[in-house]
């Protein structure tokens, strides 16, 4: 029996461009703090995207036009699994995007790429972050006003998201998220599960507390219980 044989899509968009996730250890350990900080503060938010280092097409038919911000956010669209984020199929483009600088990639974080942000993907927020503080200013974002981009500034050494409504600013010595309505930094998936396991264990122990004060209760009960039984006993034999 013959195989058919498949013919390859005619606009074909790849998942992956052969560059590496990240150019360090602490880039791509902050890359994915970040992504899983900001995905678990809108856990509860369905129409609100949240990934990094994901392919953006934003030009059907060509799949030479693409960009893959290391952290972004998308509101209004879905938490679905992808593989690809094609722009004409969402309606969206990013408003929300942060990149991790190096000293190779700074100056076309600050050209190319925030040319593409601003007048192309209009990314209402971009954010640029040098984790090993090699360039200068190592720590960066712009806001687009009327369709150009403008520098924040820092507030309480931090840099507010009206796009997140959170605060970007440096926390243990590397970019944290910070929010402002219950002025806690947010923490990072290991903190979270040593806090999880800490209040599993605080629940642990008051749970045996309150185990071996139920049977201190119940044994002081027994001992009143016999203590009236004797009694009255006594008070019975007496007055035979």
């Amino acid at each position: 029996m013959q195989q058919k044989i498949i013919s390859a899509p005619t606009n074909f968009y790849p998942s992956s461009d052969g560059k590496p996730m990240a150019e360090t250890d602490w880039h791509r350990k902050l890359l994915m703090a970040l992504i899983q900080i900001i995905e678990h503060h809108f856990r509860e938010h369905d129409d609100v995207y949240v990934s990094g280092d994901l392919l953006i097409y934003y030009k059907m038919g060509d799949n030479t036009k693409s960009v893959a911000p290391d952290v972004f956010v998308v509101r209004g669209v879905s938490k679905k699994q992808r593989g690809t984020y094609l722009t004409w199929e969402e309606s969206h483009t990013p408003d929300f995007v942060i990149e991790l600088a190096s000293p190779s990639t700074f100056r076309y974080d600050l050209t190319g790429k925030k040319d593409l942000y601003e007048s192309v993907l209009k990314v209402k927020e971009y954010y640029i972050y040098d984790p090993l503080h090699q360039i200068q200013p190592h720590f960066i974002g712009f806001r687009l006003v009327d369709g150009t981009y403008e520098e924040i500034a820092f507030v309480n050494e931090r840099l507010p998201s009206s796009v997140l409504n959170l605060e970007l600013g440096e926390h243990d010595g590397t970019l944290g998220v910070y929010d402002p309505t219950t002025e806690q930094w947010l923490a990072p998936p290991e903190e979270r599960a040593e806090q999880a396991e800490e209040r599993a264990e605080q629940a642990e122990e008051r749970a045996e507390q309150e185990t071996l004060a139920r049977q201190r209760a119940e044994d002081e009960l027994a001992k009143a219980l016999a203590t009236l039984e004797r009694l009255q006993t006594e008070k019975d034999d007496s007055m035979k």
